[in-house]
């Protein structure tokens, strides 16, 4: 059965929301580095090779008559993330448990490895732990038809789920961190409690892979891994030099465990893979239509650089997993001929939505590929030429 719809981690890095605060970025510093040039682009860097290359997909309910869920586009869009994209892992995340297991049915039928991440917010606990529960039968029934799946918990629970950070909503609680009011001592006890119990909900009805998605400070969200088979990270840092980034992601290998990049990405304009996790914070909301604040320059290169340096390195390093986020975000539309409504230069996709009348909630659409989706496949192809090869070339 269906859950209540809640808040998306997408919708809310897309800005769905009304006051400009942020999410991890903006309570968990991103690696601090001065805005250089990064090392010049290299198609790949030899080494071990990430096991799963994937992309984040979130479903949900959608913010208009426009971009409701629909389970024919969902097919299309798994059919190009599998054959266009040249993915071979799905992350499927986001709420509304039939829209969740319907599209990691079909990423599982099109031959894909399914990354199940249930990601419900502002619901009460036991409506989140209930949806952790049906998501892990499905996806326990999937593996044992033969799929390959892993099955994440969920994603930093400290943000979604209430009672852990005082504040009703999502956007209540990050403000409650801005404001310095929030005692992090008995924050962090209550999630440990949380992940523990979702870590156990998860086990009791799932016997692959277990993860969580967590957030990158250990300092600020401290996980005892040893509930989990892979350590899940999203991962929104920024430095100059590629070696920094390997050597801000080794600590994570102490734990003798697989790590999995449940999450990177950027924006598409200028400056903003050092904006980290605040990169979608450049729309004002308080304005009625939505506006782009300032005057920020679009620039699909910048964005498409940023996702090929990082999985350069995430290959170099050979990870288990790494999902670009994301492959779209609906409810922020391209809008070529308005730039300063251009709400898809606040998304994270590696798509734009484009809608037939940019004006009407109801009107139709379609997603183009950015350049970023472009430099994704090249890689994901060529790795996937190297596998049949038997080589990591």
């Amino acid at each position: 059965m269906e859950k209540a719809k809640g808040i998306s981690r997408a919708g809310f890095l897309a800005g769905a929301g009304a006051a400009a605060v942020g999410l991890a970025g903006a309570v968990v510093p991103a690696g601090q580095a001065a805005a250089t040039a990064l090392e010049p682009e290299r198609e790949g860097i030899k080494g071990k090779g990430l096991t799963h290359r994937g992309v984040v997909y979130t479903v949900g309910a959608g913010e208009t008559p426009g971009t409701a869920w629909s389970a024919a586009r969902m097919r299309e869009d798994v059919r190009v993330i599998r054959a266009d994209l040249h993915a071979d892992t799905l992350d499927v995340t986001g709420d509304g448990v039939e829209r969740l297991t319907a599209t990691a049915a079909e990423a599982a039928e099109r031959g894909l490895h399914v990354w199940l991440q249930p990601t419900l917010g502002d619901l009460p606990e036991r409506e989140i732990l209930d949806s952790i529960a049906e998501c892990g039968r499905f996806a326990e029934r999937l593996r044992r038809q033969g799929a390959s799946v892993d099955f994440s918990v969920g994603c930093e629970f400290w943000l979604f789920v209430p009672g852990i950070i005082p504040g009703a909503t999502v956007l209540d609680r990050v403000e409650n961190l801005q404001n310095g009011t929030v005692d992090m001592e008995r924050m962090q006890r209550r999630l440990a409690r949380f992940t523990a119990k979702a870590a156990a909900t998860g086990r009791s009805v799932f016997h692959g892979r277990l993860s969580y998605a967590a957030a990158q400070d250990e300092a600020f969200e401290p996980v005892d891994w040893n509930l989990f088979d892979v350590i899940g990270i999203d991962y929104y840092s920024y430095f100059p030099q590629r070696s920094q980034y390997a050597r801000e992601l080794s600590r994570y290998l102490r734990w003798g465990k697989p790590l999995a990049i449940t999450e990177f990405g950027t924006c598409a304009y200028v400056g903003a893979p050092e904006a980290g996790g605040m990169g979608w914070n450049i729309v004002d909301y308080s304005k009625e239509p939505n506006e782009i604040k300032g005057d920020p320059v679009r620039s699909e290169r910048t964005q498409a650089a940023y996702l090929g340096d990082l999985l350069d390195v995430f290959e170099s390093m050979g990870l288990y997993a790494a999902m670009a986020f994301e492959f779209l975000t609906a409810d922020a539309p391209h809008r070529p001929d308005k730039p300063r409504y251009d709400l898809d230069l606040a998304s994270y996709g590696i798509t734009k939505a484009i809608k037939d009348r940019p004006d009407d909630p109801a009107s139709g659409w379609h997603w183009e590929p950015k350049e970023a989706f472009h430099a994704v496949a090249r890689r994901y192809g060529r790795q996937a030429r190297a596998a049949l090869r038997g080589d990591h070339g």
